[in-house]
This record gives C-alpha cells, sequence and structure tokens, in this order.
C-alpha cells in the first residue's frame, strides 16, 4: 500500500470491524495509530496486536458521542504523538425500526454518535491540522445514503449528513492544504452484517455485481489511499466501495 511513514492516524469506532481492519492497515502502511472505542479490552488486543508486528499505537477510551470525552481523547493523542495528520472518522451505531413507529431516543442516539460524533472529532482535528496546514480526515459513510434502505431511516439520515458535513469541510478548508473525503462501503463482513440471516445475506448477494460482500480490508484499503500524499489532490470526494451495489 501506500506509505504513511511518520504520519500519525486516529480511527475512532478502531475495537471492530472496519475500524479495526483500519487500523491494522495506517499502521503496515507506517503510520503511528491510535485507537478510539468504548471497549478498553479490544482496544488493548488491537494494540497488542499492531506492537506486536512492529508497529506503534496508542488506545484512547472514548465515546464519540460525548463531547468532554472527545476533547480528552484527542489531548491524550496529541500529548502522545506531538501531532494528528489522519482522521478517521468510522465510530457508528445503528438503532433500526420502521420511520413512522422509531422511537425519539433511537434517532437522536444514531445521529449523536454517526453524525455529530464525527462534527465534534473533525473540529478537535483541525485545531492542529490547520496550524500544521497540512492533513487528512476520511469520513465513513454509506452505500445506503446514496440509495435508502427501508427500516433505517436515522442511519441513512446520520450517514447522508456525513457526506454532505465532508464537502462542506473539504471546501471551508482547502486553503490550508486539509483535505476532507469520505468512504462509502457497500454490504461488508462485519459484526454487524454477521447478525443478519444466511438467506438475507444471499439475497444482498444478488445485488451486488461482483457477487460477494466485501472485506473491511477492502474499505481499509480505499482508507490508506485517501490519507497518502497521493491523494493529494482529492477532496470533498465519496470514494464507493460496494461490488457495483450502486453506481452514481
Amino acid at each position: 500500500m501506500f506509505s504513511l511513514s511518520g504520519k500519525v492516524a486516529l480511527v475512532t469506532g478502531a475495537s471492530q470491524g472496519i475500524g479495526r481492519d483500519t487500523a491494522l492497515a495506517l499502521a503496515e502502511a507506517g503510520a503511528k495509530v491510535a485507537v478510539a472505542a468504548r471497549n478498553e479490552e479490544k482496544l488493548a488486543a488491537l494494540v497488542a496486536e499492531i506492537v506486536g508486528k512492529g508497529g506503534e499505537a496508542f488506545a484512547v477510551k472514548m465515546d464519540v458521542a460525548d463531547a468532554e470525552q472527545v476533547k480528552a481523547g484527542f489531548k491524550a493523542v496529541l500529548e502522545k504523538f506531538g501531532k494528528l495528520d489522519i482522521l478517521v472518522n468510522n465510530a457508528a451505531i445503528t438503532r433500526d425500526g420502521l420511520a413512522m413507529r422509531m422511537k425519539l431516543e433511537d434517532w437522536d442516539a444514531v445521529i449523536r454518535t454517526n453524525l455529530t460524533g464525527a462534527h465534534l472529532c473533525t473540529q478537535q482535528a483541525l485545531a492542529t491540522m490547520m496550524r500544521a496546514r497540512a492533513g487528512r480526515i476520511i469520513n465513513i459513510a454509506s452505500v445506503v445514503a446514496e440509495m435508502g434502505n427501508a427500516g433505517q431511516a436515522n442511519y441513512v439520515a446520520s450517514k447522508g449528513g456525513l457526506i454532505g458535513l465532508t464537502k462542506a469541510i473539504a471546501i471551508e478548508i482547502a486553503s490550508r492544504n486539509v483535505t476532507v473525503n469520505a468512504v462509502a462501503p457497500g454490504f461488508i463482513e462485519t459484526p454487524m452484517t454477521d447478525v443478519l440471516p444466511d438467506k438475507v445475506k444471499e439475497e444482498l448477494k444478488t445485488r451486488i455485481p461482483l457477487g460477494k460482500m466485501g472485506t473491511g480490508r477492502d474499505v481499509a484499503a480505499a482508507i490508506v489511499f485517501l490519507a497518502s500524499d497521493e491523494a493529494g489532490y482529492i477532496t470533498g470526494h465519496v470514494l464507493d466501495v460496494n461490488g457495483g451495489m450502486y453506481l452514481a
């Protein structure tokens, strides 16, 4: 993959799934990686794996929906590594249900974590990236933000909002040489999709031209590219990683 030697990255929602694979891929590309999530045990295991492979990693317990935890987490990362070059806003939750029956607390929880959380993390990252006049922010959206999905109005709205946030911030801070892009995964093999019945998974595959679900590594490869120097002239873009399921 592209070299990220000398770079410092922070990945939210890094304890499992796409976030975990992304942290591993960034470390393999040479970056020092701060991994953030709510599950300290899983973070410790991830740090141990990265260190065991010769990388450098640092765990930060953080709920991105909590502004004070976000501030404290970023402060800890800067104290540890001295800078931040790459932010991957990956943390997300689901609270599925039909829109007409959706509880307000389920709507608020998803928007707060998936969209407001990314905003809070971006604010903290920009404070240091704008001073350095360099940086990469990569937001993890979703194919459903582009095509919709029944029973996930809150999740779809949060991911659609994340795409809008990506484009707005990209314009705001382009003059400081900070790029902001999004990756929109399709149906990926993660703990979130593992719970789906086999029948549902097989039906989903029929909607994917490549005939298979993606892996976290597929998404991580796209993230490493957008984090690299080679992607320096790309900003405000949504990179689809969906096996052809949705063609913009």
